[in-house]
């Protein structure tokens, strides 16, 4: 977030200092505040429309079933909130690297997003979130290959003891297929 305003601010200095007149800039529309239809998931990687997501869910990765979709994107590309809900976990595995794990408001499903870069400056857990808020940042953190940032992500639905890491897994590609929004 820093580094976009570092941006900005040094694309505006510049354009003064070129045309010799002051830019005005519109502030940005948070994604989250714009509509989204009730039964909608954000896809979780901004930018990525549905055409370019791949099912997964059934192959074998490091000898298990992968039971999540991988999200190709540049490193860095902002991991957005796929539902409203309340950031349950932030936590570091082998694995998984940065991870989150985002409860839904009804604490019915979690949502898992891991290999992240970073985690958004703000993000701290058991803070809400709205569908499309920013939470982190695509990387290659865990033991996601160096030379393919993306975003694992996976659905679980939770077992009656609510734990964050334990759940029933199903597959998010016909979910964010039929019902996937992209911002």
């Amino acid at each position: 977030m820093r580094n976009t305003l570092r941006l900005l601010l040094a694309g505006i200095a510049v354009c003064t200092f070129v045309t010799g007149r002051s830019v005005a800039v519109q502030p940005r529309i948070s994604a989250s505040t714009e509509p989204i239809a009730n039964d909608a998931i954000v896809i979780p990687v901004a930018g990525v429309a549905k055409a370019a997501l791949r099912d997964d869910f059934d192959n074998i990765h490091s000898g298990h079933p992968h039971h999540a979709i991988d999200i190709l994107a540049p490193r860095g590309t902002p991991v957005l909130a796929a539902v409203d809900g309340t950031i349950r976990k932030l936590y570091e595995s082998r694995a998984g690297g940065i991870t989150i794990y985002e409860f839904d408001l009804a604490t019915e499903r979690s949502y898992y997003y891991a290999h992240l870069d970073s985690y958004a400056d703000d993000v701290v857990e058991g803070m809400r979130v709205r569908q499309g808020d920013v939470i982190g940042y695509v990387g290659t953190t865990g033991n996601a290959p160096a030379n393919t940032p993306h975003l694992h992500f996976a659905i679980t639905i939770l077992p009656p003891d609510k734990a964050w890491s334990k759940g029933d897994a199903i597959d998010p590609y016909p979910i964010l297929v039929a019902r996937g929004v992209t911002r």
